[in-house]
């Protein structure tokens, strides 16, 4: 019999303490925010490790502890997917992305695309489709705190999620980038020490022996768990979801925008290597706690508390250690979701504020003081958005979430940044068209997939048949990106990759 569910006192102490904490970096953050450049970009006063901690508190959400310990307690190896393809999109960020993204960028990737196009419809694009990744985004990460919150308070899915919604306004509006960034510190350091000492309560049940563990999990529940096919069947699917992982990570708005918090180049590339290894780290625990619930708890148990699996962990974390572990562990996932919310949404509030209002609405002329209002305010639209989706997708796993939005982030962002970067004969229009058709193309197609028709809308059938639809978007977003700049040509734009591709190796100081 769980305690979850229950209002737990050691939660409820190391939640309280968590908030007490973080409250306080935004209240030191908020008295140091007072330009733009701070609240959007920390005046680029982070160093390398700090944002390499940073970057992996950042892109370990909900999904990675939560979601994908979740999938390989219920679904064995193939749970695994998603953990491999995550960790495999770091080399793309760091041999591609990060040192030209740092020197050519300010705030958000449509500095970047925009450098040397046209203004206006490149950042009305790329707002559109930074928003469509970070929704869809924020849905996981708030059902998978309404689950926690849930069980740890005893209070409805409901209030839950307001609670969430409101503490991570309150870090946003306030601290800004400097307060988000020490919020993603302190998580990454406590969900990685965290994550260690349950894998290693876990391992110290099989004699320290993985594989007496991935023995217990095939005599239990047969061969099978130790084979991939469960989860994802068919290859295309594989490769579908492979391709949104892997360049999904490049694609990320709140991770691009974490190259800017740095001083320069080096520490930009610095910041990719500590991020890797934290990460991978990271994910190779999960592995351990994937199956270590599987064994322990058992598929009845999970899917008993949670239908998706999300609340694996916990559950393991209260047969291991107790209900005080069980408490501990809890907060942490807490912690974790937090952390990441806050990341999304001050990059939702940057395309809003920096994209849409600064270059679009006010063609540049907007200072320091009418920039943080806006930004502001756009930090607690989103905020209240995030609330009602999260209420809205509630029972969804955290991890296939997550997915979808870097199916999004790959086919709408990836392409625009890579051409915008590397080819002279990328043009205006050729940069909108990839934009417009990667976004359109990947949300008409999650809608017409199985994940939507059948999972959600409960049909039978769907018209598009792959659950993720990047082996399909991204190439079109590629194809349709190039084809149209070579049939509208653009001289302002070719004469602009010199210089382009000059910072981009040679590096200039904000």
């Amino acid at each position: 019999m769980t305690g979850l569910g229950a209002p737990n006192p050691v939660a409820i102490t190391c939640f309280f303490v968590f908030i007490a904490v973080t409250l306080g970096i935004t209240y030191w953050a908020a008295r140091r925010t007072k330009t733009t450049s701070e609240f959007y970009a920390a005046g680029h006063s982070i160093t390398g490790f700090q944002n390499g901690l940073a970057l992996a508190g950042d892109y370990m959400s909900a999904a990675s502890f939560l979601g994908i310990a979740g999938m390989v307690s219920l679904s064995g190896f193939d749970g695994l997917i998603y953990s491999t393809g995550w960790l495999v999109g770091w080399p793309v960020v760091l041999f591609l992305i990060a040192e030209p993204l740092r020197n050519l960028g300010k705030y958000t990737f449509a500095d970047v695309v925009a450098y040397r196009l046209a203004h206006v419809p490149i950042r009305v694009c790329a707002a559109i489709g930074t928003l469509a990744v970070v929704v869809v985004y924020l849905i996981a990460q708030m059902v998978g705190a309404g689950n926690l919150i849930r069980m740890m308070f005893g209070l409805t899915y409901e209030q839950a999620i307001v609670v969430v919604g409101v503490v991570m306004i309150a870090y946003v509006l306030f601290g800004g980038m400097i307060a988000t960034t020490w919020v993603q510190i302190v998580k990454a350091v406590l969900l990685v020490g965290g994550a260690f000492i349950l894998t290693v309560l876990v391992l110290a049940q099989f004699s320290f022996s993985p594989i007496a563990l991935f023995s217990a999990a095939a005599a239990k529940y047969g061969d099978a768990v130790l084979a991939p096919g469960k989860l994802v069947s068919n290859p295309w699917d594989a490769i579908s979801l492979g391709l949104a992982l892997m360049f999904g990570t490049a694609g990320l708005p709140h991770i691009l925008m974490r190259f800017y918090t740095v001083p320069d180049a080096k520490a930009a590339r610095t910041s990719v290597f500590y991020a890797t290894a934290f990460i991978g780290f990271f994910y190779l625990l999960t592995f351990v706690l994937g199956f270590g619930a599987m064994v322990l708890v058992g598929h009845d148990a999970i899917r008993a508390v949670d239908p998706g699996g999300n609340m694996a962990a916990p559950l393991l974390a209260e047969v291991v250690g107790g209900s005080g572990f069980l408490g501990f562990i809890a907060a942490v996932a807490f912690a974790t979701i937090l952390a990441v919310v806050a990341g999304l949404t001050l990059s939702g509030a940057a395309a809003l504020s920096h994209d849409l209002w600064v270059h679009v609405f006010r063609h540049g002329h907007a200072d320091d003081k009418e920039q943080l209002r806006v930004a502001r305010a756009a930090t607690l639209v989103l905020g209240v958005l995030a609330i009602t989706l999260g209420i809205l997708f509630k029972g969804q796993n955290v991890a296939f979430m997550v997915g979808l939005a870097f199916a999004i982030a790959a086919s709408a962002n990836f392409p625009a940044l890579f051409l915008s970067m590397f080819w002279r004969g990328f043009t205006t229009a050729g940069a909108v068209a990839s934009m417009t058709t990667g976004t359109g193309a990947a949300l008409l197609l999650i809608y017409l997939s199985p994940t939507i028709q059948i999972d959600v809308l409960k049909n039978t059938t769907a018209i598009f048949p792959l659950k993720n639809p990047a082996l399909v978007t991204v190439p079109l977003s590629f194809a349709v990106g190039i084809l149209v700049s070579l049939l509208r040509p653009e001289a302002k734009a070719a004469v602009g990759f010199d210089e382009v591709e000059s910072r981009a190796l040679l590096g200039v100081k904000h």
